[in-house]
This record gives C-alpha cells, structure tokens and sequence, in this order.
C-alpha cells in the first residue's frame, strides 16, 4: 500500500480505538506510518482524511452485513414468508450490531456530529442512497441493479432508520434489544392490527 492508503487504514484505526473527535493527526500517522505532511497531501487536512475513514469503514461494514442476511440465511433454511425471512435478516444484523461495538460506539458518535459539521453531513448524506439500496437488496434477496429508485428512498430508509436505532438502543439498553423475531412481531402487528395480549 502507498501512503493514501496507509493513511486511510490508519484513520479507520483510530476511529475505533479513539473515535472521530479525539482522533488527531499525530495519532493517525502513529498509526499508519505515514508522515504528518502527506495527511495534507492527500486528502487536504485531518478532517478530509476522518470524514473518508467514516465512509469507508462504513461502506466495508455495511458490505460485510448485507452480504449474509436475510435471501441467504431465509434460502438455506427454505424460508419463504417475507416476515421470517426479515427475522432472520435482524438476527443477523443485531448479532454484528452486539459483536462489534467499537464500530457501533464510532458510528453513534458521528451522527451527534452531523448538526454541527455541514461537511461531515454532506459526505455521508452523499452515500445514504447507495446504503440504502443495498439493503433492500439484501434484505429481499435481489441484486442491486434490480432495486429500484423509490424503492431504495422509501423501503431503504426504513431499514437504515431500523438499523441506527438499533445500533443506538445497543449502547444505551444491550440488555432490551429485540431479536429479528421480535421485530418481525412488530412489522405484524404495525401492518395487520394483531394485538399483543398483556402479560
């Protein structure tokens, strides 16, 4: 890897270990091995270099989590009803979501940014299509090409509004976090009025 790359590694590291705010440009190249001035050489500044470590471990997480859920683990085990194969999906999703907390830490901790960092806003509002439309792909079992714009604005919103409240609840309440069952629970009963009795 050359210098952009190491860098760029370097940064993701310590968006884990550090988080976004605390990381500093000294601790990025202690990091990477790079040398401070080829921070501003290739990606501008310290911010510009964070900004892309965010994207990029997103876009890496994100890959790695749709790649598996819901088309795969509903196929194997001959799932055929959409709210089982969206169960499966969650538990998928939640046991990465309880694994990796590192990245659910920095990921929480950017979107309290977001108000007040219009750059920051704006790179990842520039990928949020994108995620979104790879998550209906996986959660229907589809390619991406074959997921359609209204499609990815509406049913990808919800799967990303679902996804970051849950990577949200994971930090503040672990010990009351759904299972891919429960939510499922909920679409039904959201969608068809089936009452949960009180117990």
């Amino acid at each position: 890897m050359g210098h952009r790359e190491d860098l760029l590694e370097g940064a993701k590291r310590c968006l884990l270990e550090k988080g976004y705010a605390r990381t500093t440009a000294r601790d990025i190249v202690a990091a990477s091995g790079a040398n401070l001035a080829s921070i501003g050489y290739h990606y501008g500044s310290k911010d510009a270099l964070m900004r892309q470590a965010v994207i990029a471990a997103g876009e890496e997480w994100g890959a790695s989590v749709t790649q598996a859920p819901a088309a795969d683990a509903g196929a194997e085990k001959g799932v055929a009803d959409p709210l089982e194969r969206f169960a499966a999906a969650w538990d998928a999703v939640l046991q990465r979501i309880a694994t990796e907390r590192e990245f659910i830490a920095a990921q929480v901790e950017v979107l309290g940014l977001l108000p007040r960092d219009a750059a920051l806003r704006e790179a990842i509002g520039e990928v949020l299509p994108e995620g979104g439309e790879g998550l209906v792909a996986a959660f229907e079992g589809v390619p991406d090409t074959e997921v359609g714009h209204e499609a990815a604005r509406i049913v990808g919103s919800f799967y990303q509004a679902l996804l970051t409240g849950l990577m949200v609840q994971s930090l503040l309440t672990p010990e009351t976090m759904p299972s891919g069952r429960d939510l499922a629970t909920a679409v039904r009963r959201v969608t068809a009025g089936e009452v949960l009795k009180r117990t």
